[in-house]
């Protein structure tokens, strides 16, 4: 989102690295709608943000201000290791538990950093939600599958270049 980011090396005196990230953090683009953060500093927000929503946090997170500059920064260890499925190659009953996982996530992230008593009193006890949320779902993957459609009919008609990974 062009924002400062920085990766820092750091080697123990027995030559293990340790990566830092350093990502600059400013003002919510939420706080015109829902009015300034709680927290004066924004790294903090973040910080504080992401220990709310993730059930166990990374050890080095923190934040920091910069001296000379004032810029405002939050620090995590830079760990490359995430792993990305293959959805497309689920069959349905894979694709079933793959959505519920990532619910069942959604959901606890949600519910820990959320009200979850107001949540669930505004969501009632019926399915009408839920209901919505899948027709929704089904009309969002509907729409993509009709774009998709017209993406591959305009290269195919020249009138939008396609360039393929190599």
């Amino acid at each position: 989102v062009g924002r400062r980011c920085w990766v820092v090396l750091m080697m123990s005196s027995c030559n293990d690295p340790l990566f830092l990230q350093f990502k600059e953090a400013v003002a919510s683009v939420l706080e015109p709608y829902a009015g300034t953060s709680a927290y004066s500093l924004h790294g903090q927000r973040v910080v504080v943000g992401q220990r709310l929503m993730q059930p166990a946090s990374d050890l080095f997170l923190g934040w920091v201000t910069a001296e000379l500059s004032g810029k405002q920064f939050y620090v995590r260890q830079l760990r490359d290791a995430k792993i990305k499925p293959l959805v497309v190659t689920f069959d349905a009953e894979l694709l079933l538990s793959y959505a519920l996982a990532c619910g069942w996530v959604l959901a606890r992230a949600h519910a820990v950093a959320g009200n979850a008593d107001g949540i669930s009193g505004y969501l009632g006890s019926n399915d009408q939600f839920d209901e919505a949320l899948g027709d929704f779902s089904v009309s969002y993957a509907d729409q993509a599958e009709r774009d998709h459609a017209a993406l591959k009919a305009a290269v195919r008609l020249g009138k939008v270049k396609a360039y393929l990974d190599a």
